[in-house]
């Protein structure tokens, strides 16, 4: 009788499971045979594309088109960044490299004319790097050859790079924004500690050191708005001073403008875009059809396309690259790129790993073609082991005769301080966030969690510490006497190492340390760094340092190398023309911006990370712009 009841409740399940099972095993087939087309395609889609490559033309114009975020190095698997991009999801990557590489080779070509340069999708940038594309930028200039810049509105980094341009343009209804630089962040003590009643116990040196505090307290402490507004303000005055002097205005009218701009949003009756042109920060308004009619009347029309001769970035390094398949047998200068938080283990681009980078530390140490080592470092810092594995593997090449030089990107602090410390020379741009010299730990408990669920701890142990980690219980006093200990005998381990590196004295050290953020230029002020200047400055000097003249070496990436379908996808996956059938493949997923909510995960996971280990000490800034 039970059994005749059950019956047909279970098949109910059985069905929706049934069906849930069809729609897993067909939606896997599809991924599957999907690939599988894409696989067997590849031969035949290669040959098409090597016959097919459509050359660039005399008077054409690169166009760069910055759309996403402006990185070192890849974050993401090719075929995970050609899928995302036909989706339109996720965030999409600029290497900082492939933007040089382009605007250097095109300043020399002959059948390149003008850079259009379109900034308006620019996501993410940092100060050091966006210099670093304005230098090039300048140098493609004054070969006289032209930079027209567009967008349809500009963020004030997309901004700063089109300043750079012979002429500006935005469309009408578009607008240029300059807002100054902000560092704010969410505090959680309130929602952890009283609502929860989680317990955050922070154990550091150094009172500037409040990467970890929005986990104990409900605002910005004051040494941190000290020391926050003090790197700031030095950043921003470069920063309006390079538009100023790339726009040819006076910095006085340019702040004025910045500080009284709803007023003057107001007097020019809300009209954007021609406040930007009375402000003289861009040279006139157009749509893009009116930009693409200039330019095809400056340039040449292309008949197969109906619009200005053009070769897109992308498209244009593809072609670079074939004339480099033969063996280069001049002596290199390797590079290393510690992009994201240092942490350990083997780790994938975009993330440093203790183990990863130094093994590609130790390639580049044992090939003999290598003459030096440049370690391009953009990182806020992470674990101090895996942070210290690095820096064994910097000394180590430089005991075998490899100068190693230092170019620190956007953000070289804490942990990215570290790993750059032992270098022969440490070069910074003058907008480089560093130092950040403290390590701190953290350990969370949660016995007040589990009272309000009505369950308690208890139990026996051996010695007065057996338990004493376990983080159900209340937080015992020997736990923190231990891991106070600990965090101050990392302390006076990394200002020592710092003084040993920069022939100075631990006290010394100190008085610039206690985990205060400093700019490139304010670091060099205080001998924290050697030398100021870009990628191509760093590259120069760990040349000179190896005896290379220019021109009689080259660049070396050390890094996993593509395989030919991965550098296939890379190189056609972004072109306008393959994005509709990628598409075919991709199915529309649309959804809300979920940037908020995603920060406090990503926050909330790095504590839970970190407090699972309190006995390792952090050295983290929380810094990366």
């Amino acid at each position: 009788m039970s059994q005749s009841q059950a019956g047909p409740i279970r098949r109910f399940f059985v069905g929706i499971w049934n069906a849930i099972n069809f729609v897993r095993r067909l939606v896997l087939n599809l991924v599957f045979l999907g690939l599988l087309f894409l696989v067997l395609l590849f031969p035949f889609v290669m040959v098409a594309l090597s016959s097919g490559a459509k050359p660039v033309a005399e008077k054409s114009a690169l166009v760069i088109n910055l759309g996403g975020a402006l990185v070192e190095q890849y974050s993401a698997h090719p075929v995970d960044r050609v899928l995302n991009q036909a989706m339109g999801q996720g965030q999409m990557e600029v290497q900082l490299r492939d933007v040089l590489r382009a605007i250097e080779a095109a300043k020399d070509d002959k059948r390149i004319d003008r850079i259009v340069l379109v900034t308006d999708g620019l996501q993410y940038a940092g100060y050091a790097a966006l210099r670093d594309v304005a230098v090039a930028l300048r140098d493609f200039r004054a070969s006289g050859k032209q930079i027209v810049a567009f967008g349809n509105g500009m963020d004030q980094k997309g901004y700063y790079l089109a300043a750079q341009a012979d002429e500006v343009y935005i469309d009408p209804e578009g607008a240029v924004i300059l807002e100054g630089i902000g560092r704010y962040r969410m505090y959680y003590r309130e929602g952890l500690q009283d609502k929860l009643g989680v317990d955050v116990h922070l154990f550091k040196v150094g009172e500037y050191k409040s990467a970890a505090e929005p986990f104990i307290l409900d605002a910005a402490s004051p040494e941190a708005r000290e020391a926050d507004l003090y790197w700031m303000t030095d950043v921003w005055n470069r920063f309006v001073d390079d538009i100023a002097k790339a726009r040819g205005l006076e910095r006085s009218a340019l702040d004025a403008m910045i500080n009284e701009l709803p007023q003057r949003v107001q007097a020019a009756g809300g009209d954007l875009g021609q406040l930007a042109v009375d402000e003289k920060l861009v040279d006139g308004l157009k749509t893009s059809h009116e930009l693409e009619q200039m330019l095809i009347e400056r340039g040449a029309l292309d008949e197969e396309e109906k619009t200005f001769r053009q070769v897109d970035m992308r498209a244009y390094l593809a072609q670079m690259r074939l004339p480099n398949l033969s063996m280069d047998k001049r002596p290199q200068v390797a590079v290393v790129v510690a992009q994201g938080e240092i942490t350990d283990g083997q780790q994938p681009p975009g993330t440093v790993g203790g183990e990863s980078t130094s093994a590609l530390l130790r390639e580049a140490r044992e090939d003999e073609n290598v003459k030096a080592v440049l370690l391009r470092v953009d990182s806020p810092g992470g674990g101090v082991f895996p942070s210290e594995q690095i820096r064994r593997e910097v000394e180590l090449t430089r005991a075998a005769g490899k100068p190693v030089v230092v170019s620190m990107g956007n953000v070289a602090a804490s942990g990215g301080y570290w790993i750059s410390m032992n270098a022969d020379a440490i070069y910074a741009d003058e907008s480089t966030i560093t130092g950040s010299i403290g390590i701190f730990g953290l350990f969370m408990t949660g016995p007040r969690v589990l009272d309000k669920l009505g369950v308690n701890t208890d139990g026996v142990g051996t010695t007065p510490l057996a338990g004493a980690f376990d983080p159900t219980r209340p937080l015992d006093p020997n736990v923190g006497v231990i891991i106070q200990s600990v965090i101050e005998k990392g302390y006076a381990d990394f200002i020592g190492k710092v003084a040993d590196a920069r022939e100075s004295t631990p006290e010394q050290i100190d008085v610039h340390a206690r985990g205060r953020v400093w700019s490139g230029a304010q670091a060099k002020e205080r001998g924290l760094v050697d030398e100021l200047g870009g990628f191509r400055d760093a590259l120069q000097a760990a040349a000179g340092r190896a005896g290379l003249e220019e021109g009689k070496y080259r660049v070396r990436y050390v890094e996993r190398a593509l395989t030919p379908f991965e550098q296939f996808l890379v190189d056609v996956g972004g072109q306008a023309r393959y994005q509709s059938v990628l598409r075919l493949l991709a199915p529309s997923m649309p959804g809300l911006d979920r940037a908020t909510v995603q920060q406090v995960e990503k926050e909330l996971r790095w504590l839970d990370d970190k407090a699972a280990t309190p006995y390792r000490a952090v050295a983290h800034c929380l810094c990366d712009f």
